[in-house]
C-alpha cells in the first residue's frame, strides 16, 4: 500500500520531500523592469510581445518572472496596445 503512494507522488513535490525524496531546485526569476529600472509602455510592442503567447494570451508572472507591481502594469499596457492596434488581439 505504501509503495503505491510513493509511485503516485511526482518528483520534486512537497509530499515527495516529506517522504524523504529530494526536491528539485530552481533559479529565482528576476523582474526585468526592476533590474533595468524602467516601466512597461504601450508604445513598445517589441517588449510587450515577450509577455504574450503565440495565441495572444498574457503570460502569468510565475512564467515571466515579473514582480506583482510590474505584472499589473504589463497587462494594463498590453491591453492599451491592443486597443490602439500596436498589438493584435489574437495572433493568426
Amino acid at each position: 500500500m505504501i509503495e503505491d503512494k510513493e509511485m503516485m507522488v511526482e518528483e520534486g513535490s512537497f509530499r515527495d520531500k516529506k517522504m524523504g525524496g529530494k526536491r528539485t531546485s530552481f533559479k529565482k526569476k528576476v523582474c526585468k523592469f526592476c533590474a533595468q529600472k524602467s516601466e512597461p509602455d504601450y508604445k513598445n510592442p517589441e517588449i510587450l510581445r515577450r509577455y504574450t503567447t503565440e495565441r495572444g494570451k498574457i503570460l502569468p508572472a510565475r512564467i515571466t518572472g515579473t514582480c506583482a507591481k510590474h505584472q499589473r502594469a504589463v497587462s494594463r499596457e498590453i491591453k492599451r496596445a491592443r486597443v490602439l492596434a500596436y498589438l493584435p488581439f489574437d495572433k493568426q
